[in-house]
């Protein structure tokens, strides 16, 4: 099994939807990433082998805020392209979530998984 490093509960604030509020109000959105890749910098202990996940972390953010998606599926999707971006992750899953926009339900949320191979 490929190593992983996990985003874990990204709580945002971004336009996403398809209802006429839904495009003039910001809503929460929660997203949980898993990044498959290689950990040769358990060996070095060099943040050079590795990825970022600081940096990483900065461009979802700048992302997820400056979008307007209205779909939840689409949102998941450049995330995970953005991911995928950085050679040394090999596959990506994104999980993104809108806490409370159902009556009776915690949340409604999506995953994507994609990897290099296209899958």
């Amino acid at each position: 099994m490929p190593d992983q490093i996990h985003l874990k509960d990204l709580l945002l604030r971004t336009i996403i939807g398809v209802n006429e509020s839904e495009r003039h109000h910001k809503q929460d959105v929660l997203i949980n990433v898993t990044l498959y890749t290689d950990h040769t910098a358990a060996a070095s202990d060099n943040i050079a082998d590795t990825v970022n996940y600081e940096t990483l972390t900065n461009q979802v953010i700048n992302l997820v805020i400056k979008s307007s998606f209205f779909l939840v599926e689409k949102l998941a999707l450049e995330i995970a392209k953005l991911c995928l971006a950085d050679l040394r992750i090999n596959r990506v899953v994104v999980t993104v979530e809108k806490p409370g926009v159902l009556r009776f339900v915690r949340s409604v949320g999506v995953t994507v998984d994609r990897s290099r191979l296209g899958d």
